[in-house]
C-alpha cells in the first residue's frame, strides 16, 4: 500500500485516487467550477494547502468522496504518487 502527502499533514492511500487535477487549467471549464462548488457545499472539500493551492486530489474509499486542495503542482503530485513516495 502506497501514501500520497498531501500537504498540511494529509496523507492519503494511492489506491483511493480518483484523479489529480490542475487547479489553474480544470477551473477554466464552468462544469468544473460547479462540481467544486458542489463538493464543497457537500462539506467533501479538504484544505490542504498553506498557500493558495494549485491542484486538487479527488479520493474515493468505497463510501464516500473527498477533494483534497493542493499547493503542490499536480505533475509534482503525479510524480510522488507513480513514484511511491510520501
Amino acid at each position: 500500500m502506497n501514501y500520497l502527502h498531501l500537504g498540511k499533514g494529509w496523507v492519503v492511500n494511492t489506491g483511493e485516487i480518483m484523479g489529480i487535477f490542475d487547479l489553474d487549467i480544470s477551473s477554466q471549464s464552468h462544469l468544473t467550477r460547479k462540481y467544486l462548488s458542489m463538493a464543497e457545499k457537500a462539506g467533501q472539500v479538504i484544505n490542504a494547502s498553506e498557500d493558495i493551492p494549485k491542484s486538487f486530489v479527488v479520493c474515493w474509499d468505497g463510501n464516500k468522496r473527498t477533494l483534497y486542495l493542493c499547493q503542490m503542482a499536480s505533475a509534482t503530485l503525479l510524480r510522488r504518487a507513480e513514484a511511491g513516495m510520501l
